[in-house]
């Protein structure tokens, strides 16, 4: 139930010691009929396939598959998350991809766009930390 408390798991991946920027990627696309993107265990192997290409550490994962069919996955990695979200009744699929450390993200998403087989793909990348004063928190 939302606001309980999970237990929650320490990572042994060393954090930068350096400020490193915190950048979202986020892709949009259609899905193409042989995308395995509807099997969890497929998209959850492609998905971490990805993640390991660009150099990143998936720390844990969780994934709801809805009655219409639609999936959302969540990588938990060292370097933040990928989030992955389809609509079947839509031919869409969407990937948020948040890094925050030595991941190549560029990587991951490209390979996610051929692992997955997706068209029509429209990207962005959002800096998330632009414009801060150092002596905010």
């Amino acid at each position: 139930m939302p606001g309980n408390r999970v237990p929650s798991r320490l990572s042994d991946v060393p954090v930068a010691a350096a400020p490193v920027r915190k950048l979202l990627h986020a892709a949009d696309a259609a899905l193409t009929p042989g995308s395995p993107a509807s099997d969890i265990h497929q998209l959850t192997a492609a998905a971490t396939a990805a993640v390991r290409a660009g150099r990143g550490h998936v720390l844990d994962s969780s994934h709801v598959i809805f009655p219409n069919g639609a999936v959302t996955l969540v990588l938990i990695l060292a370097e933040s998350h990928l989030a992955i979200h389809t609509w079947p009744e839509e031919n869409l699929i969407a990937v948020d991809l948040f890094s925050c450390g030595a991941i190549d993200a560029d990587r991951v998403m490209s390979d996610l766009v051929r692992l997955l087989r997706l068209t029509d793909v429209r990207m962005q990348r959002l800096d998330r930390a632009a414009g801060r004063d150092a002596g905010h928190g």
